[in-house]
């Protein structure tokens, strides 16, 4: 039920991009499987002009194998960052892999676009901006959560140093390396011209 779905949505969108349309035609007869843990091995097939979603042990061309929430992370901007920490494997044919990957990435549905089909252009455009209000809200309403508990640490406990105060600590540093260094070049000076007087 949930891959037929999928399998929906992905499809809906192929009509929408001509990238998506030729990558597909490119991967006809080829196959990706998706393995996370605790999960059902999801094969993904490209007939040509549609993909085809099912579950199984079916030989694939390569396999991609992470956690879920590793494995989403692929469809965003976070995709090279899952990989260069090997939160997500990449077995068999890379180079098939990429493409499914792009081609996952032109077919994601635009959640505003798949409302609109429920409930009509105008309802689904004001429920979208809605959203997106109240995750900026969040988002912002976190930011300075993030803030006044740095505050509350830094200044009210004094547990915490504040940022004026770390970077003064941090430039004093600096300088004090600096007076060591120009202190150790006049000493190896001194010494150098020590050994030149006492050798005969």
């Amino acid at each position: 039920m949930l891959t037929a779905t999928i399998e929906n949505f992905l499809n809906r969108g192929l009509p929408r991009s001509p990238r998506a349309q030729q990558l597909c035609a490119e991967l006809a007869g080829r196959r990706i499987a998706i393995e996370a843990p605790a999960m059902a091995r999801v094969l993904v097939e490209s007939t040509g002009n549609s993909l085809r979603i099912t579950r199984g042990n079916l030989p694939a061309d390569a396999e991609v194998i992470g956690g879920p929430l590793s494995l989403l992370a692929l469809s965003g901007s976070a995709a090279d960052a899952a990989l260069s920490r090997g939160e997500v494997e990449v077995r068999g044919d890379a180079e098939l892999a990429e493409k499914f990957q792009e081609l996952g990435r032109l077919l994601k549905p635009d959640p505003e676009e798949e409302l609109s089909l429920l409930i009509g252009d105008v309802a689904a455009h004001r429920l979208g901006r809605l959203a997106r209000g109240a995750l900026g809200w969040t988002r912002s309403a976190a930011a300075t959560l993030l803030q006044d508990v740095g505050e509350y640490f830094s200044h009210e406990r004094g547990d915490l140093v504040s940022r004026e105060e770390g970077e003064q600590f941090l430039r004093g540093v600096d300088a004090l390396r600096e007076d060591v260094d120009r202190l150790d070049a006049r000493l190896e000076l001194l010494k150098q011209r020590a050994r030149s007087r006492s050798d005969p």
